[in-house]
């Protein structure tokens, strides 16, 4: 049995991009949709008998009607090609108000074939053309669906979110010891792992995510966890294997070094749990790469020259591009941005130019405390710290002296 894991899609992301001229949509949809047309392709010719999808299909809680559109016409691809499909609700598929349809319920509404929406806490079985198999699905945990208000209304987060945790893990519990033995079984989760690494940038927007122990998930009785909502594919555990498929494209530049693409399971359905797994794969797709850019320099260097050298030496074409530059005083009027930006032009995208420049730090008085100096005594201690000649530092003295005068005198 083979089972098709991937998540993140986040359709409607737009950042980095440029219309296209011929579509009309942002180049960076198109990269999107790209992406997830390998997915669909590789299931649909690589002896797939379950694609499983853990989660967030949009950018928007509420995606335009082009987006939904996009994401419709690839499932229905693989529903009419035979292949079962398992779509988990994520936190970009939830609306706002927790009664409304979730982005995903267009499907089961229109009984859309060999299509189930995990949508809650449960285990739903799965006729594949190799057999039966249990789907445990865990969608993203709303604290009001596990944590009545006032039973959470004195409670820090902290609190809130331990409560929660013994609450959900008490529930998966419950259905992992429901599982049938006899059948492959698998747990679909959208949610944040305490052993999980996040890209850099996306671990700031994680901070109030409820955050399950990996223990509750990692259970003998399970052949594979699939996870969605951390974009940064890792496997965090091989008995059972624990996995985040991570998103199938780069977000932002915290992304730039991430691999992307989906993972490929296969199972044994003749085995017994614990040992029917019998191959694990990371497929990478061909995502847009982004590239950073980075120059030092020098007092006498010309930084357009040092910058131009530093895009020949990269592969720009077709990349997302931010170009750093640290730059001394006074070199920064020297940076010709237009010649770097033609230097450039192959790139899809290229970012406003970062110019940290290095200004001339003031002279510091040391340890010497200067609390119950005098002005003059501190005009002193300033002149001698800098080390001012001493013909000029009796000039500059002088001045001093006269300016204080006057300026008590006005007092």
């Amino acid at each position: 049995m083979r089972i098709l894991h991937f998540s993140d899609v986040h359709i409607g992301v737009e950042s980095y991009g440029s219309t296209d001229p011929d579509t009309g949509l942002s180049s960076r949809l198109l990269d999107f949709l790209s992406t997830f047309d390998e997915v669909v392709e590789f299931a649909l010719q690589g002896d797939v008998d379950l694609v499983l999808f853990a989660g967030d299909a949009y950018k928007s809680r509420d995606p335009s009607q082009t987006h939904q559109r996009e994401f419709a016409r690839r499932i229905a691809r693989l529903s009419q090609g035979g292949i079962p499909v398992f779509l988990l609700v994520g936190n970009h598929d939830l609306p706002h108000i927790a009664p409304r349809a979730t982005a995903l319920d267009i499907f089961p509404t229109l009984s859309v074939p060999g299509v189930t929406v995990g949508d809650r806490l449960d285990t739903y079985p799965i006729q594949t053309r190799r057999g039966p198999l249990q789907v445990i699905a865990l969608p993203w945990i709303r604290r009001a669906a596990f944590l009545a208000r006032e039973e959470s209304r004195s409670l820090s987060l902290d609190q809130i979110n331990q409560q929660l945790q013994e609450r959900v893990t008490n529930l998966l519990a419950w259905q992992l010891q429901a599982l049938d033995p006899t059948v492959p079984a698998v747990l679909t989760a959208h949610v944040s792992l305490n052993t999980a690494i996040t890209s850099s940038e996306q671990s700031m927007l994680l901070g109030r995510d409820p955050v399950l122990m990996q223990s509750a998930l990692a259970h003998p009785a399970l052949d594979y966890v699939a996870l969605g909502h951390i974009h940064k594919h890792q496997v965090l555990s091989h008995s059972p294997l624990v996995a985040y498929s991570g998103s199938l494209e780069r977000i932002d530049f915290g992304e730039e070094n991430d691999d992307k693409g989906f993972c490929l399971i296969d199972l044994d359905p003749s085995m017994p749990p614990g040992q029917r797994l019998t191959d694990f794969q990371f497929h990478p797709v061909g995502a847009r790469p982004f590239l950073t850019i980075e120059v030092k320099v020098a007092p006498e260097e010309d930084p357009t020259e040092e910058v131009l050298k530093a895009v020949a030496r990269r592969h720009v074409a077709g990349s997302i591009v931010r170009v750093k530059v640290t730059m001394p005083q006074g070199a920064e009027t020297l940076l010709r941005e237009e010649d770097v930006r033609r230097a450039l032009a192959a790139a899809h995208f290229v970012t406003p130019i970062v110019r940290d420049v290095q200004r001339e730090r003031r002279t510091r008085l040391g340890a010497t405390p200067v609390e119950g100096l005098s002005p003059r005594e501190t005009l002193r201690l300033y002149l001698d710290t800098a080390k001012i000649p001493p013909d000029r530092a009796r000039v500059l003295l002088r001045y001093g002296e006269e300016l204080i005068n006057e300026e008590r005198e006005d007092g």
